[in-house]
């Protein structure tokens, strides 16, 4: 116990004396005001073209109420987070290949599966921060640009939607780290996450995406209508996919110093 809690403390100073947390962070905190912005020239839209964020041939489609605004934060979340989330975890496994530190930590008198679990506990930890903070600036910036619908049922099932694809996104970023450690740094799990989020939006116009992993979290935050799906079957699709991701990227750290 105390040697994962060493080493996961270890691969936190690593990652956060690194840009990486910054970037991140102003990357996914942009959703809000992004979304906040939509709502208010939705509220008033002959306002917005009097003061120029919109033109007068523009035409504007949505309502600006708050289940608007909770599935634009889901949505941005589960798409967008595939690409923030996995390369966070790209960073934190392709880094040791780049950096040429990867034979100094294999020689480590440290269990390899030590050093995986580690390496994620941060990778997981740092995307749950950020969503948080997604969240969070989604509801101070709702309340300043007044947004109306409010109601507490509202407020929990809009957090209840975030949550669930904020956790199934940042579960599909295990094969990301699969994919670093295979291809020794950050051009393989960069390629992969485009191919992915390329691939899910084919998948789901043809009314699959239920069964496509990468589909699921965009189809859980209602993008794909004006209600969340949420399946109890593409949940454990998800979870399978997480778990092969891990365990690839375990057995191949396992036997690494026999590919260098």
């Amino acid at each position: 116990m105390n040697k994962i809690i060493t080493c996961i403390s270890i691969e936190g100073k690593k990652f956060f004396r690194s840009k990486v947390p910054l970037i991140t962070m102003l990357a996914l905190s942009l959703v809000p005001f992004v979304g906040g912005f939509f709502m208010f020239v939705l509220k008033d839209p002959s306002l917005a073209q009097n003061l120029g964020f919109i033109s007068a041939k523009a035409h504007i489609m949505g309502t600006a109420d708050w289940p608007s605004y909770f599935g634009l934060l889901a949505q941005a979340v589960a798409i967008g987070g595939l690409v923030v989330f996995g390369f966070i975890t790209s960073w934190i496994f392709g880094r040791e290949y780049s950096d040429r530190t990867i034979k100094d930590l294999l020689a480590l008198p440290i269990s390899r599966n030590i050093i995986v679990l580690s390496k994620f506990a941060v990778a997981v930890l740092w995307s749950l921060i950020l969503s948080i903070i997604v969240l969070v600036l989604g509801f101070i910036v709702g309340k300043v640009v007044d947004i109306p619908g409010w109601s507490s049922d509202i407020m929990i099932r809009g957090i209840f939607i975030f949550t669930i694809c904020s956790i199934l996104t940042i579960l599909l970023s295990t094969p990301v780290a699969f994919f670093a450690s295979v291809g020794r740094g950050y051009l393989s799990p960069l390629g992969f996450m485009v191919f992915t989020i390329v691939l899910a939006q084919m998948v789901a116009l043809t009314g699959y995406g239920q069964f496509f992993p990468w589909s699921i979290p965009a189809l859980a935050s209602g993008a794909a209508g004006d209600e969340a799906i949420i399946e109890g079957m593409s949940i454990m699709i998800v979870l399978i996919t997480s778990v092969f991701g891990l365990g690839g990227t375990m057995i191949w750290w396992r036997y690494a110093d026999q590919n260098q």
